[in-house]
């Protein structure tokens, strides 16, 4: 009786890794037994999980030069709190949607990492604008309100139209910074390095959004997301030249 021959690959000693973060084990299968490169389906899940992994990855920084800029400069001017308020609503939302709904962490892990960030920025407005206790006071409510919308006791109906509430969180907090921008003359304070990724990285995850999870209300969301992102993104390239310090120089 003959034998079964088992297919190896040169691959086999990254196998595990592989399937268990970048592709399933059928796509394992046609590249690295088969030599099918370009099958169509298994190159989606590839570049959705690879891009996923990248905006996780890319999320760990994106905002930490507007930190650092606020930091070095001891100030917040430009920056409105109430658009980070609403920007802060729309990532939690996203976070405990996804969470409610076990999405795979490659399609929204980066909302983690986007809230500690928007949590610090959001401090660091009300304290370097005066007001310590009070940026002390906005962690403790968040945090306390963060644990109530994780746990179970919190209804699926609140977490979906929390997401859904997203929308128009999105589009006003954009646009109350957009509007601080235009009265300014200047972007202020705002880090053009976290602006620009934060558009590329909403542009990126329509697509592993629609691949991954293929819910329509987180794909709509990150499309008014890219598009408000490439708002604030254009008022950084139109006002490059103009700064406060300029600005009074001028007057």
């Amino acid at each position: 009786m003959a034998e079964a021959v088992v297919e190896t690959s040169f691959m086999d000693p990254f196998k595990d890794i592989l399937v268990n973060y970048l592709m399933p084990e059928k796509c394992y299968d046609e590249f690295f037994l088969q030599f099918n490169l370009l099958h169509v389906d298994c190159l989606k899940i590839v570049i959705s999980k690879g891009l996923g992994i990248g905006i996780i990855l890319g999320s760990v920084l994106v905002k930490l030069p507007q930190i650092l800029k606020l930091i070095g400069a001891k100030s917040a001017e430009g920056l409105s709190f109430n658009s980070v308020l609403l920007e802060l609503f729309a990532i939690t939302g996203t976070m405990a949607y996804s969470i409610a709904n076990s999405f795979p962490f490659s399609s929204w892990g980066e909302a983690l990492f986007l809230m500690l960030q928007t949590v610090t920025i959001g401090f660091l407005i009300q304290h370097y604008g005066g007001n310590t206790i009070k940026g002390l006071g906005f962690l403790a409510v968040y945090f306390g309100l963060l644990a109530v919308i994780l746990s179970p006791m919190t209804p699926m109906s609140v977490v979906t139209t929390m997401q859904a509430s997203n929308m128009p969180a999105i589009i006003f907090g954009r646009l109350i910074q957009a509007g601080t921008n235009y009265r300014n003359g200047h972007t202020g304070q705002l880090s053009a390095i976290s602006v620009f990724l934060l558009f590329a990285g909403s542009l990126a995850r329509i697509f592993t959004t629609v691949q991954e999870t293929g819910d329509s209300l987180m794909a709509v969301t990150y499309i008014i997301s890219s598009f408000c992102n490439g708002v604030i993104a254009a008022q950084v390239l139109y006002y490059w030249n103009s700064s406060p310090a300029l600005r009074k120089k001028k007057a």
